[in-house]
């Protein structure tokens, strides 16, 4: 990563699931801008920041957390401001892509996908709303799934066009206290997850055909454009999705 964004410097910035995959990268992104950042994530991240330490020299502020337990997500959004000030950028990252055969469905795996992958998003929201003073932006990660309509990932695909929908409704309330909302839908981004436990050399190829651009998306693709999102040069983009997938999809 080459650009800076200066007025990112000092600001406190929460990313969800920011101690791997995407997350790390973003993670190390505004800790390589100055920025001061504390992130949530169920599993021990502490070499993962130590290694953080030795790079940037700044140890970002890690919690253990268990996302779709709203009243503990708060907590940590809370103490994470303590730590660092006003919240300034929320990145609302972690999520769970799994795969099910739209028929084996029960309510409660339509119900634990929801957790995760829509209403943590939601409520992170709300809360960073209340924690930045005076103004903010938050970044929402959905997915080209949504527009893809792909197959064997109802609940994930319904969850990522539910981010959609409520990033366009909290900008359009939040407008007005200076809280910009905008939206990520990346591509299929191999992180390790998915190279374990999705990609094989074929689908991996067939899904390269579909781009324009023929290299596989990694996880540092995802950091240019969440702090562009996050900085002032992007201070009049309000309720956008900005779509990352090396040119699968297109609009218009």
């Amino acid at each position: 990563m080459t650009t800076t964004f200066h007025d990112l410097k000092d600001t406190s910035v929460f990313i969800t699931g920011g101690g791997n995959g995407i997350g790390a990268a973003l993670t190390e992104g505004f800790l390589a801008q100055g920025a001061k950042v504390a992130f949530v994530g169920r599993s021990d991240a502490s070499d993962f920041t130590a290694a953080m330490e030795a790079t940037h020299g700044d140890r970002p502020l890690f919690i253990r957390c268990d996302i779709t337990d709203t009243d503990t997500l708060h907590d940590a959004m809370a103490q994470a401001a303590k730590a660092h000030g006003p919240l300034n950028v929320l990145v609302n990252n972690a999520a769970n892509d799994m795969r099910h055969d739209a028929m084996a469905i029960t309510p409660d795996i339509w119900d634990d996908s929801q957790a995760v992958n829509f209403k943590a998003y939601f409520f992170a929201c709300q809360k960073a709303a209340e924690l930045m003073a005076p103004s903010g932006a938050i970044i929402n990660f959905s997915s080209i799934t949504y527009l893809m309509g792909a197959a064997g990932m109802a609940p994930y695909v319904s969850a990522n066009a539910g981010i959609v929908g409520m990033t366009r409704a909290l900008a359009r309330e939040w407008g007005p206290k200076g809280i910009r909302v905008n939206a990520i839908a990346p591509g299929w981004v191999f992180t390790e997850k998915q190279e374990t436990m999705w990609a094989t050399p074929e689908t991996k190829a067939a899904f390269l055909e579909k781009q324009c651009l023929k290299e596989h998306i990694q996880p540092t693709d995802m950091v240019g454009p969440t702090l562009f999102l996050a900085s002032q040069a992007s201070a009049m983009m309000t309720g956008q999705v900005m779509v990352v997938d090396a040119g699968v999809v297109h609009a218009g």
